[in-house]
């Protein structure tokens, strides 16, 4: 399982209980430099390559302790390092789900001067900006809107995320989606199941169409899933139940057995 950008395993919490069940080993990996840490006085981000290879190496361990099918699951920034974790490589990968994937950030709550964040990330401007979480925190239900709001005053992070992200996250998460848009006819690995919501208002389903596009070129068989009551956090959202779902039956399916050893 793979969070979101400078988050925490807890965004991806409702899925692992019922994976379980359904007899599949679950790992939340976490990575340096990507996952957040309570210890950070001034986070700061490494190149995004050392997230891939992260991955990439974790992949390869599982295969070599002998999981038959291992499968990648991520969510927002998680789905395009699932994604970049699969291109042109030895397929380590049998399966990817892709939640909230926002290789173009261009939903309803992004505001119109948005095509000048690489003034901030790449020129010295950038010392002037801030990024900080604001609502409606990626969630449509009021409720669990005001739970998230409660614990980024207190905590600074909650399943929906960290309150606030560093500059060089926001860069180097800019790099990975510009690295996956290029490269998606790359990607070696044979099932992908993409879930979004139609009203998610980081990442419109514009990008369920570049999968589509970009993926048709490889040998992928793209499955997508558009949901009707949820913003971008899916995975805690009015529509939570129907991800799981989603998930266990794109997961039954390709392992074609009762049982399932995988590494969502």
């Amino acid at each position: 399982m793979l969070h979101g950008l400078y988050s925490t395993p807890d965004e991806l919490l409702s899925l692992k209980n019922p994976l379980r069940r359904q007899g599949a080993t679950v790992i939340s990996f976490e990575i340096k430099g990507y996952t957040f840490d309570a210890a950070e006085k001034k986070p700061k981000s490494p190149p995004f390559e050392e997230w891939v290879q992260a991955v990439k190496s974790k992949l390869q361990a599982l295969k070599k302790e002998g999981f038959e099918k291992v499968f990648l699951m991520g969510i927002s920034t998680g789905a395009a390092l699932s994604l970049a974790s699969a291109i042109e490589d030895t397929p380590n990968c049998d399966g990817l789900v892709l939640m909230s994937t926002s290789l173009v950030q261009d939903g309803w709550s992004i505001p119109f001067w948005h095509f000048l964040l690489p003034l901030a990330l790449y020129t010295p401007l950038g010392v002037f900006w801030r990024y900080r979480e604001k609502p409606p925190y990626g969630v449509k239900n009021e409720r669990i809107r005001q739970w998230i709001a409660r614990e980024l005053e207190q905590r600074k992070i909650s399943r929906a995320g960290v309150a606030n992200l560093s500059l060089s996250h926001l860069k180097e998460n800019d790099r990975l989606n510009r690295y996956v848009k290029k490269n998606l006819s790359k990607v070696s690995c044979p099932e992908i199941l993409a879930l979004h919501a139609q009203e998610d208002e980081v990442a419109s389903t514009q990008n369920l169409t570049i999968l589509a596009s970009g993926l048709s070129l490889s040998q992928t068989h793209l499955q997508t899933v558009t949901l009707d009551n949820s913003y971008h956090m899916i995975s805690i959202d009015n529509d939570r139940q129907r991800v799981i779902e989603e998930t266990l039956n794109f997961l039954k399916t390709l392992t074609r057995k009762n049982t399932v050893n995988t590494t969502p």
